[in-house]
């Protein structure tokens, strides 16, 4: 499939019809999982804060993508203003979710709906550099970083457990601060990137395997590797390399052997495609249990395909390990578009058929796939 036709007459044709809220601004995610119905005019920070750096991001790419550069530029703008208008509360973080108008604003519960707003800000800043988004965005980035090294911080809809670390902050912080920083090329925004980099380097990685939830104890939670995020990050690592010279991480051959491994983990060998969990060792998560709700959610999912780490992962195989790209590519294509006009059925169950479930938040997510296809478009990845 053509990366490029797959992305404008598919993805981006699709949330361009559905998506945008012309009346109140941002944009409506709460369809099914088939697109085919929407159940909720809720609007999430965090799918807000993803539309509005994406469509900044295609604005951008207008020349190479051939689409209507204004359109997109305006969609990034009026999403990022209302993020700004009814999601920022007054102590400088944002509401994790608002009703359809921004009146009703939900406390702050996730320091990643913190972090998107601040990638939508930084996406908006290069449209409109001589506006403030760039020191919007930086500001949320670094507020959302000191309350990650104090421990001071909401992380819904993944809450860390006691005792453990969770790769997904620093993961995120790299991929964030990196974004903030080509908007702002501030010194503090690359310190950021930096100090998360270490921070995977000492605490999560141990050769080419990757923790997601290290911990001195050695239970499921410990046990258990999330191959999606791994790839996600090595490209987030990639792209940052000159934030983090002389890093490990920001050597590309170790970021390559680091997908490897992940790829090797999570590939099903039974029906193809990347499993959501894993055990260490590979197959599913296994070692001590608990009460914990996030440990219940990982037994409960290991097995489902999903949307967000074969997006991930077709880009992280073009850019990193192109010798594992097409068997990936095989199956993504062969399991997850709908069809012409239309996007995917973004949940699955092992097998690859629709799974009608949550499994964070309850939205069709307007974000991955269009930026991952958006990113090969930019590498000259056609299939």
């Amino acid at each position: 499939m053509n990366h490029h036709d797959h992305l404008v007459a598919d993805v981006l044709a699709w949330w361009a019809a559905n998506g945008p809220d012309p009346e109140h601004g941002g944009i409506l995610t709460c369809w099914d999982n088939t697109g085919a119905r929407l159940v909720a005019t809720d609007k999430y920070t965090w799918s807000q804060g993803r539309w509005a750096w994406l469509t900044a991001r295609v604005a951008r790419s207008e020349q190479l993508v051939g689409v209507d550069r204004d359109w997109y530029a305006e969609q990034a703008v009026c999403t990022a203003r209302f993020v700004r208008d009814h999601a920022l509360l007054p102590d400088g973080t944002t509401a994790f979710v608002t009703d359809r108008t921004g009146a009703e604003a939900g406390p702050h519960t996730s320091v990643y709906a913190d972090l998107f707003a601040a990638l939508g800000f930084a996406g908006v800043a290069q449209l409109r550099p001589d506006e403030d988004w760039g020191g919007r965005a930086e500001e949320l980035l670094l507020r959302s970083a000191a309350a990650i090294e104090a421990g001071r911080f909401r992380s819904d809809p993944y809450p860390v457990p006691a005792g453990h670390r969770s790769f997904g902050l620093p993961m995120i912080l790299v991929g964030v601060g990196e974004q903030v920083h080509r908007a702002t090329r501030s010194v503090a925004s690359a310190d950021v990137v930096r100090d998360a980099a270490r921070e995977i380097e000492e605490h999560h990685l141990d050769g080419d395997d990757v923790a997601e939830m290290p911990s001195a104890t050695d239970g499921l939670l410990a046990r258990h590797r999330t191959p999606g995020h791994v790839l996600e990050a090595t490209w987030f690592l990639h792209h940052a390399r000159d934030l983090i010279a002389g890093s490990p991480l920001a050597e590309p051959d170790r970021l390559a052997r680091i997908a490897r491994h992940a790829l090797a983990l999570g590939w099903d060998d039974e029906h193809g495609g990347l499993l959501r969990y894993v055990d260490r060792d590979g197959g599913p998560p296994t070692g001590a249990r608990t009460a914990d709700p996030y440990e219940a959610l990982v037994v409960d999912t290991w097995d489902t395909k999903l949307w967000w780490p074969h997006a991930e992962a077709l880009y992280a195989t073009a850019l990193l390990e192109p010798e594992h790209h097409a068997r990936l590519h095989d199956y993504v294509f062969a399991t997850f578009p709908e069809g012409n006009g239309r996007e995917w059925t973004q949940i699955r169950d092992r097998a690859g058929s629709p799974l009608e479930k949550t499994v964070a938040l309850p939205v069709k997510d307007p974000f991955h796939i269009a930026r991952a296809l958006l990113m090969l478009v930019e590498l000259g990845g056609e299939a």
